[in-house]
């Protein structure tokens, strides 16, 4: 099946886009998480072989990429960006910035703290902050919070505080990257270690690693949104709500390319999607480009219907 992918991949961006170039260049993030390299893989793929355009991924992650497009009006395209984690989209979009076109997961996103399930079985009170405060050494006395970059790292660091971990003695570790993040969720699991902190579903690691969520409480959405904001100290306690995580794209963009800010409002998955991708992706050890060309394969009842009609003949015909 890999192979056959591949192979489809690679006959697809030897075809070349002159024939058919209507569109013009653009540009898109790829955020530093898996199911955000899928979403924009598909995306490129369907806006390069359907619509002819130029398309350049930009990494990145959530706080850098409005940044880059408040200061330069750059990337045209902005996917899986977890708003919850986001204080600026709202400003963005009020100051006509920008334009949310879509709920890229259809059913959102699950973030917060989780420990592996042999730990809670072990110890039920683990999946409670009292819990958490009062035996700090049954879950390593560690924090494991997201990368500088990731909205997710500001947020937790004064959840931490605020919730009294860091008072408790626990050690608020900031790893390099996404990648030691989940090696050390797979590590911890591997050796069933002691293992808290954040994590987000749909993700291929979660469902290969049975975790549960620690019980928070209720959200509070002034103090998560303060606590999200880098600039803003949040003074209280908050539970991570299910996460709507959008696709915008600059106003001048849409403007400039009206049809495909057209297909970017119709690209969405479910979570049970994006989890069969990522499992595939990772058990295959694919590239981003195979499981592209896999959800698109797999799932031809689905984004047919993205895609307008010129579009929609050229690529069911080369993925027939």
């Amino acid at each position: 099946m890999k192979v056959k992918i591949a192979t489809a991949a690679l006959i697809a961006a030897s075809l070349g886009t002159g024939a058919h170039a209507e569109c013009g260049e653009v540009t898109i993030t790829e955020m530093d998480w898996a199911s955000s390299a899928v979403v924009t893989g598909v995306s490129k793929f369907l806006m390069e072989q359907g619509y002819g355009c130029t398309v350049q991924t930009v990494p990145s992650s959530t706080v850098p990429s409005l940044v880059s497009v408040a200061e330069t009006g750059k990337p045209d395209i902005v996917t899986e960006l977890w708003i919850n984690g986001a204080p600026a989209y709202n400003e963005m979009e009020e100051a006509g910035t920008i334009t949310t076109v879509a709920d890229v997961l259809s059913d959102g996103g699950n973030e917060g703290w989780w420990l592996p399930k042999y730990l809670v079985d072990e110890h039920p009170e683990l999946a409670t902050i009292d819990g958490l405060l009062a035996n700090p050494d049954l879950v390593g006395g560690r924090f494991h919070n997201c990368p500088d970059g990731w909205a997710c790292k500001n947020t937790n660091t004064d959840l931490t505080r605020n919730f009294g971990l860091v008072d408790a003695g626990f050690e608020i570790f900031v790893h390099g990257s996404g990648e030691t993040l989940a090696t050390s969720i797979a590590s911890a699991y591997e050796s069933r270690e002691p293992w808290l902190g954040y994590y987000w579903a749909p993700t291929a690691l979660l469902g290969k690693y049975e975790m549960v969520a620690v019980d928070m409480g209720e959200y509070n959405e002034e103090v998560f949104l303060c606590a999200a904001d880098a600039d803003c100290t949040a003074t209280g306690v908050s539970g991570w709500p299910v996460g709507p995580v959008k696709t915008v794209v600059t106003n001048d963009f849409s403007d400039r390319e009206p049809e495909i800010a057209e297909l970017m409002s119709n690209v969405s998955f479910t979570n049970a999607q994006m989890s069969d991708v990522l499992a595939w992706k990772e058990a295959n050890n694919a590239s981003n480009e195979e499981a592209a060309v896999y959800f698109l394969t797999t799932y031809s009842d689905v984004w047919p219907g993205w895609l307008n009609d010129d579009a929609r003949a050229r690529l069911s015909a080369l993925l027939q």
